[in-house]
């Protein structure tokens, strides 16, 4: 059994993308997958939230569970806040992991935000849920101009936590990389200290499953279950 904590530099950069490239991987190989959100914010109740997103791209068979909405797009200690509603206990969080545990070969936590956004007002956090259930971190990153700051800023909150990344997966790759996305690549890797564990296409999420599916194999590390080679792609793109 495998579990990861899926989180990013920042809002908007592809972690439930990657998280359901992870996702359909695994449902190829017929294993049991579970994705669990603790927290969705900026969704009211009934409208689809990221968890639909992943199903919709990697298949019904993929199990989610969903801890608590917040309507407003807010962190979630912020958004519960606003919206009166009590904030994620954290023994709750983390005891639907391990109850997550139990019956799936591959779960994929995923996070709203950043590793240090507040899940309730006395400061708990993602980085906290890691540190406690010893989670590997799977850090989705940004192709472009202020990704090696956010980046190095992220990794060393995780060296000074005591976390261990499982790697970095970069979320959304354009269709015509610049000078700073191609040497960002290189750089990625160095401050990380090991290889890429992917690289995503950007618009992925419009693709139909079988094509989507397609491209996660192809964007993702073995380590992740697909073929994605960081050194070839590197060399094409220097």
């Amino acid at each position: 059994m495998l579990s990861l904590l899926v989180t990013g530099t920042g809002t908007g950069i592809g972690k439930t993308v990657v998280t359901a490239a992870a996702a359909a991987l695994s449902i190829s190989r017929r294993e049991r997958c579970t994705v669990l959100k603790p927290a969705q914010t900026g969704v009211t109740d009934g409208a689809p939230g990221d968890l639909a997103d992943v199903v919709r791209l990697a298949g019904e068979q993929v199990r989610t569970v969903e801890l608590a909405r917040y309507p407003d797009p807010l962190s979630p200690a912020a958004a519960a806040r606003r919206a009166g509603l009590p904030t994620l206990e954290p023994a709750s969080v983390a005891g639907a992991v391990v109850a997550a545990q139990q019956d799936s070969d591959l779960v994929l936590v995923e996070g709203a935000g950043g590793l240090l956004v507040r899940f309730d007002d006395a400061g708990y956090t993602l980085a906290d849920l890691a540190r406690e259930l010893r989670l590997p971190v799977l850090l989705v990153v940004q192709a472009g101009l202020g990704t090696l700051n956010a980046t190095s800023t992220t990794l060393e909150v995780m060296l000074h936590r005591g976390l261990d990344l499982a790697g970095l997966v970069v979320g959304s790759w354009p269709q015509e990389p610049g000078l700073a996305e191609r040497s960002n690549l290189a750089d990625l890797e160095a401050i990380s200290g090991r290889p890429l564990l992917g690289v995503l296409p950007g618009g992925l999420g419009r693709l139909d499953r079988a094509g989507f599916l397609a491209q996660a194999r192809a964007g993702l590390a073995p380590a992740l279950g697909g073929t994605f080679d960081a050194e070839l792609f590197r060399s094409v793109h220097a």
